[in-house]
């Protein structure tokens, strides 16, 4: 098993190969998955106590019927549909920009790439594979960081909706 130092080392020369968008791509996956992580932090934890708490104090009413208790009903189920759907929007944004950063990345490794050709022509074969694996490595790397995102963005979509759904279920009569 390899060890941190090495790991970390390894991740150096990924960021380093893939040229000037990498640390773009790689702190906005970042942001991304801590995102993801505290949204599911949300739905495991707060979400249950905050709901609890809401239903007890819808239930604790006196009545239901009246254009006050419609309203204060409607403000409740739109604060919990709010808090469900919080980050979401930027998450689906991170997931959509992260192969356009991988896009960049291709772009500017083939611009690499041609820069070597017109200097030295087809004789610097390190120089042209450096320019093309520049432009590989960008690009993988934005996909991979955008799809491993995607079926989680998914998920917490399915959990906000649930959410509001349950959050609808409050009284009504």
């Amino acid at each position: 098993m390899p060890s941190l130092y090495e790991l970390l080392d390894n991740v150096r020369g990924l960021l380093l190969q893939g040229g000037p968008v990498m640390p773009y791509i790689l702190g906005l996956s970042v942001v991304m998955w801590v995102l993801i992580v505290e949204r599911y932090w949300y739905f495991s934890v707060l979400h249950p106590r905050i709901f609890t708490t809401v239903r007890g104090h819808w239930n604790a009413r006196s009545e239901y019927r009246s254009r006050t208790a419609r309203r204060l009903r409607a403000q409740r189920v739109a604060m919990l549909s709010f808090n469900a759907r919080r980050s979401l929007p930027i998450i689906r944004t991170l997931i959509q920009v992260l192969p356009l950063l991988g896009l960049l990345g291709t772009v500017s490794g083939l611009i690499h790439t041609f820069e070597v050709i017109t200097i030295f022509g087809g004789a610097n074969r390190r120089g042209i594979a450096a320019g093309i694996s520049e432009a590989l490595v960008a690009t993988l790397a934005g996909l991979v960081t955008a799809l491993s995102g995607l079926y989680f963005s998914v998920n917490l979509e399915s959990r906000a909706t649930y959410a509001r759904e349950q959050a609808e279920t409050l009284q009504r009569e």
